[in-house]
């Protein structure tokens, strides 16, 4: 078929000219045409005989007239189709470009950007075909066509006409579908193919965009069809490092060997990709400048205590139990009359693939059992540790200071006709000193669509079982359903699993669950507590890595629907607590949420820790120890939870008290840097720089070095409490370690070479900050902080006006959202500022305002911190020191 075939050319005159071959391949060959009726050139499609012949033109026809209803901007409309003379063909616009697979020949690999722009085009296409029920089965560079301004889909229908007769003609030597692009389902010759096949093969293809080759190469078709079943594909980022971390762990999602673990749509694939929802990228394309906000230099997480998603999840760090010998006793004892009850993680008997389904059963449970009156119910956080625990019922409850144990297993049974159950056994467990007994048990199995229904019965015959009665009204509530789209559901769990493996420390985790998040709420979207984990999650992304405008509108509207959805939810009154405190900064309104999602859950942990943080905000420092303690009673063993109190005792500089629960929580989750860091900072409020130094050294093995030098240097700036070996890993971390930002960057050298005294150095590296800092102000003008970062950075290279200007303007952004503990480390900074610049009466006069405070800077910290160095030998400065100095450390406080 390397020329025009004269019969067709016969059977075709008067209505098409045939006028040159432009390439043929393994199904049929392609001639430029000319459409006499409307005077165009066409792409002519001509099938080989022996495919032609398999076919039969009825199938042929039915699946082009299929193709032929499809009209989308990325996909090349089929015009016309026919039989002429045994030739079967079809027509398509005559595309003025070349093909993808034309452009790799030529450069190999592509830009990364352009990469993204023709993959998300054409699953758009895919998107708009599958949702019309057609599904390509054939995607590859050569049928992705580019022109100079759009990536356009070729060959819609043409595989799925071939399905039926594919197995005879492989034997003959022909291949349906190609072998490098096929997924796992397609080459095991399964022909009920969905859109997740097309989503495999097109994640293949970016792939092969961006690291230049496919991810299962191989020296014939035959291995490379083996790998797939065999092989997990090398990270992209391992391959090519410019390639943003999302979209790595977006394609290795994608070639997911199990349909069911990749995306559940070309459209959560598109977003996926995405790089203006919540991802900044790690390496930004080739001469393309881009503006970066700074990483806030308080972690949230230490300042928001904003722990946790939606009732019934909590954060997860990595484990380390107490000893059975070492009982943790409640600070504060359940109420007359309410039962306290602890649901330890149900037991998965299914797949290990399926275990985060058992932990969603688990927590859906112990969420609809928090709800009821008179219960209180340990949190998750404190039950997770004893999954696969050898202690006995007695010995759990005796740490967690309950009763009542809730136990379970899960199996998530696939029955052969392609439906699934689910089959739930729980048991509920008195405990008491002369041992423990089954109060109650019973097996449910019930088809997977009613698995809300099992998880509300079993917390109402739970309540039965307590002898608690349930009004008709909360009957109603334990039965209602979060969402009635079973696939919105399991990707809501896997959202959870995701966000529960890291995401309180891990930009990357987070944008994992916020993808299946995403998922949820495109597959249903009332689904309120999918709208509200995407609201938390955007908020925690947005205050722990860079403050992109589009993170704060997405949580802004993700928390907008969830109200308008669910106003009587306090997991929404949660998130929207989360959005005004950690992004529009208004404590006051944070507390109106928070207040009412406490009046709605009153013992629910998440929310007292937020109104432990908004009361300590507002300066009400006894009243946030009320809150803290009750979170701790009800959440003794979760490490987020534990340090929350002991942050608390510290901010009030009671540091015996602080102690306590400070190595408890480090004992709970020894590598969580931000924990190390506060039980350091008890050690320097105390005066004792030796002591914080082997906290430091000791947490090595554990923690990750560079993570804890990076963190220590930026968060709370005490790079100065680093020894000699940490200063230096510190000055040897790049960019990177940073979020990539450079003023965040630039600052901790500056001052690390100002602490050693090399002020030359110090100089180059706080212009470097100042310039990054200006930048970011002018992306993000109404943000307090970077103000007063640049002062600091200023006051380096001695630029007095407009580090004074800079102080003048964080205060004046400051005081529209006032905030005790943020506004306790403005006023630092500006001593700090004041310092460099020579004003020694300033700095004191503001050092005097700040010992006033909640805060944990102590007289015995300005005795060891050496940027008070200056201030030593001054009798107001001594006198601070000494503990008599206006007005005085803070032992309490409303």
């Amino acid at each position: 078929m390397t020329e025009v075939p004269q019969s067709l050319a016969d059977a075709l005159a008067g209505q098409y000219r045939l006028d040159r071959l432009l390439g043929e391949g393994g199904m049929a060959a392609v001639y430029l045409a000319h459409d006499l009726k409307h005077d165009r050139p066409v792409a002519l499609k001509v099938l080989r005989p022996e495919l032609a012949n398999a076919l039969g033109p009825e199938r042929f026809e039915r699946e082009i007239q299929l193709a032929a209803r499809l009209q989308h901007p990325h996909i090349v409309t089929v015009l016309d189709s026919g039989n002429a003379a045994g030739h079967l063909w079809f027509t398509m616009p005559f595309v003025d470009g070349e093909s993808l697979r034309g452009r790799l020949d030529r450069e190999k690999q592509l830009p990364v950007d352009v990469a993204i722009r023709i993959t998300r085009e054409a699953a758009d296409a895919l998107d708009y075909a599958h949702r019309h029920g057609v599904v390509h089965r054939d995607i590859k560079p050569e049928n992705i066509l580019l022109t100079s301004e759009h990536a356009l889909v070729a060959d819609f229908g043409i595989a799925k006409a071939l399905t039926p007769d594919a197995a005879r003609l492989t034997q003959s030597g022909l291949a349906i579908g190609t072998a490098a692009y096929m997924s796992p389902e397609q080459a095991s010759g399964e022909r009920e193919l969905d859109g997740r096949s097309d989503i495999y093969s097109l994640a293949i293809v970016l792939y092969e965009m961006l690291a230049g080759e496919t991810p299962f190469a191989a020296a014939t078709p035959q291995a490379e069809i083996a790998r797939r079943f065999t092989d997990t594909p090398r990270a992209l980022r391992a391959s090519r490092d410019s390639v943003p971390e999302h979209v790595s762990a977006a394609v290795q999602q994608a070639l997911s060997r199990t349909t069911a673990d990749r995306f559940p749509t070309a459209r959560a694939f598109i977003e996926a990709l995405s790089p203006d929802v919540s991802r900044p990228e790690a390496v930004p394309p080739r001469g393309q400048p881009r503006t970066r906000q700074a990483r806030t230099r308080i972690p949230r997480s230490f300042v928001l205590f904003a722990g946790g998603l939606v009732i019934g999840l909590g954060l997860l760090f990595g484990w380390t139990r107490f000893a059975a010998d070492t009982p943790v006793t409640p600070v504060v004892t359940a109420a007359e009359g309410v039962v306290r009850i602890a649901v330890l993680p149900f037991d998965n008997l299914g797949d290990a693939a399926d275990a985060y389904f058992a932990d969603g059963v688990t927590d859906a449970v112990r969420g609809k059992l928090a709800g009821i009156p008179h219960v209180e119910v340990i949190a998750r956080l404190s039950s997770s540790q004893y999954s696969g625990t050898t202690l006995s019922p007695e010995q759990i409850a005796r740490e967690l200071g309950v009763r009542y144990l809730l136990t379970g297993a899960v199996r998530w049974a696939r029955q052969p006709d392609g439906s699934s159950r689910v089959q739930v056994s729980p048991e509920l467990v008195e405990t008491a000193n002369d041992g423990a007994q089954v109060r109650w048990s019973e097996p449910f199995d019930a088809p997977l669509t009613d698995v809300f229904q099992v998880q509300g019965d079993i917390a109402a015959r739970v309540a039965r079982a307590l002898r608690l009665a349930l009004p008709a009204s909360e009957e109603v509530k334990l039965a209602q359903a979060p969402t009635s789209n079973p696939v919105a559901y399991d990707a809501f769990l896997r959202g959870e699993a995701a966000w529960s493996a890291g995401a309180n420390t891990s930009p990357v985790a987070l944008r994992e669950a916020l993808g299946y998040f995403r998922q949820a709420v495109a597959l249903d979207s009332n689904f309120t507590a999918a709208w509200v984990a995407i609201a938390i999650s955007s908020v925690q992304l947005y205050a722990n890595s860079t403050p992109l405008p589009a993170l704060a509108q997405q949580a802004r509207a993700a928390s907008e629907r969830a109200l308008a959805l669910d106003p009587n939810d306090a997991a929404v009154h949660h998130a929207r607590g989360m959005y005004y405190f950690g992004i529009e900064r208004i404590p006051s309104r944070a507390l109106e949420e928070y207040e009412a999602a406490h009046r709605l859950r009153p013992g629910e942990p998440r929310v007292l820790r937020a109104l432990s943080s908004f009361a300590s905000a507002a300066g009400k420092t006894e009243e946030a120890l009320t809150h803290a303690r009750a979170a701790y009673a009800l959440d003794p063993l979760s490490s987020h939870t534990v340090a929350t109190l002991a942050t608390t005792y510290l901010w009030l500089r009671r540091l015996p008290e602080a102690r306590v629960p400070a190595d408890r929580a480090l004992a709970l989750d020894a590598s969580n840097v931000g924990i190390i860091q506060m039980r350091v900072m008890i050690e320097l409020a105390a005066g004792d720089l030796a002591a914080a130094r082997r906290i430091l050294a000791a947490s090595v093995p554990a923690a990750n070095r560079s993570e804890l030098v990076s963190y220590m240097s930026l968060y709370w700036d005490l790079g100065w409490a680093l020894d000699d070996e940490g200063r230096r890993l510190a000055l040897e971390l790049g960019p990177e370690a940073y979020d990539s930002d450079p003023g965040s960057w630039g600052i901790v050298r500056a001052q690390l070479y100002h602490w050693s005294g090399d002020t030359t150095r110090s100089r180059i590296w706080a212009d470097t900050a100042a310039r990054a800092f200006a930048e970011q102000i002018r992306a993000a003008p109404e943000d307090p902080q970077l103000p007063v970062l640049r002062a600091l950075a200023l006051a380096y290279l001695g630029r007095s006006e407009e580090a004074l200007a800079g102080l003048q303007r964080n205060q004046t952004l400051a005081a529209a959202a006032p905030d005790a503990n943020t506004g306790a480390y403005y006023i630092h900074q500006a001593v700090r500022v004041h310092l460099l610049l020579g004003d020694h009466d300033r700095a004191l006069d503001e050092l005097e305002t700040l010992m006033s405070l909640p805060y944990y800077v102590t007289s015995a910290w300005l005795r060891i911190d050496p940027d008070f160095a200056p201030l030593r030998g001054n009798p107001r400065f001594e006198r601070l020191v000494a503990g008599s100095g206006s007005p005085g450390p803070v032992a309490g406080g409303s």
